[in-house]
């Protein structure tokens, strides 16, 4: 860090890294998993990006918007650091987005404050992630968002035991504590709580201590990505899903492009979460349409892609609010309570803590015409400030 800081300063002292109201380009680093087993949410952000650029152009006023793309693969905070420093020092970015993974974003934050950057994050859900630095804002998702109206859709249909399943990390921690406190403040009670390695391959003894619980339901947390097949296989396979205990979970298992290798398996699984593609709206039939243009495949969309497409808008804010000046507090300012009608509904940006706000909607997989969809049953929940906040 203190070599970086002695580049940066030389950098400062050239004039090279702030960049002035004429500069004619004005650069964005983006961080995400472009290849790996996660590669699909990277790709996702690229594709959101440019349906952006399609719609609106590459032009700010007098500024030309160039997107640069870095891969993370998979969670890795030391590479996600590099590659923020590589982005600051060496292509001289003004904003950095993307972060699929909490660790990575944490890992770029220390860079915030000393390079004067501001970063939209697009993914990454532990919710305490905006509260390290002035400088970042959020365009995907909380996990208590996603969280408060699972608990609440369990209670009103009637499930009273729960058992917890989460990954062992930051979001999954917050996924734990969010449901545990709604469902047992509403009556619920919770009967086993597992935490899971990121690494878990293997959910059999994971279902078999749910199903010996004696709970109604499992609520499961994972982040998106090809170990929720599994998970959903072991439910089948030892008969929970046969006895009658539903799986609940946040949006992040059940994907769309995961749907088809999870076949029947994942009929029924009820998720809460902020976007689906069957969404039905003209804001997403036109996105769609406009990801269709940039070549984003139908059936590998996901729901990186809108927040990717509604950070391009706050980028672009941000870039006609400083004039293409390197200055952070007006940037960030300028977005604090920007309010739009985005492909998932209508949003908002918190002005206390730079959350989006935004409908939390319960699906129900279903396969209509031969293809799995995440149905909205129409039970929406109104997005409230304290669920963007640790607890």
């Amino acid at each position: 860090m203190r070599r970086f800081s002695r580049i940066l300063a030389g950098l400062l002292a050239g004039g090279l890294v702030v960049a002035a109201a004429q500069a004619d380009t004005i650069k964005v680093g983006v961080i995400g998993t472009m290849s790996g087993p996660y590669a699909l949410f990277g790709r996702n952000f690229k594709y959101g990006i440019d349906a952006f650029v399609a719609e609106h152009g590459n032009r700010v006023g007098n500024h030309t918007v160039e997107f640069i793309y870095k891969d993370e693969e998979s969670p890795n905070p030391a590479r996600a650091r590099s590659l923020a420093q590589e982005l600051l020092v060496k292509d001289k970015v003004q904003y950095l987005a993307g972060f699929y993974f909490t660790p990575d974003a944490l890992a770029a934050v220390p860079l915030l404050e000393e390079t004067r950057t501001p970063m939209i994050v697009m993914n990454a859900a532990t919710s305490s992630i905006t509260e390290k630095s002035p400088y970042i804002v959020r365009t995907g998702f909380t996990i208590w968002q996603m969280t408060v109206p699972a608990a609440r859709a369990a209670i009103k249909d009637g499930v009273k035991k729960v058992a917890i399943a989460v990954s062992d990390y930051a979001p999954g921690l917050d996924a734990e504590t969010a449901f545990r406190k709604t469902f047992e403040a509403e009556g619920g009670s919770v009967v086993e709580t597992i935490r899971m390695p990121l690494s878990t391959t293997d959910f059999s003894p994971v279902v078999q201590r749910i199903k010996a619980s004696g709970a109604d339901a499992i609520f499961c947390f994972m982040p998106a990505g090809p170990p929720t097949i599994g998970l959903f296989k072991a439910y089948v396979d030892n008969g929970l899903k046969a006895a009658g205990i539903k799986l609940l979970a946040t949006g992040d298992l059940v994907t769309e492009a995961d749907l088809p290798a999870a076949g029947d398996a994942s009929l029924g699984v009820i998720s809460s979460f902020h976007y689906a593609l069957s969404h039905d709206s003209a804001e997403n039939k036109a996105f769609l349409e406009l990801l269709g243009k940039v070549g984003a495949p139908p059936d590998q969309v996901v729901m990186t892609s809108v927040a990717a497409y509604d950070g391009a808008r706050l980028i672009y804010k941000m870039i006609e609010a400083t004039e293409g000046r390197r200055d952070p507090a007006t940037a960030v300012e300028a977005v604090k309570g920007m309010s739009w009608v985005s492909p998932r509904g209508p949003v908002s940006i918190d002005p206390a803590t730079r959350h989006i706000r935004q409908n939390i909607y319960i699906r129900v997989v279903e396969k209509v015409d031969g293809r799995y969809v995440n149905r909205e049953t129409g039970e929406v929940y109104a997005d409230q400030p304290d669920w963007g906040l640790v607890k």
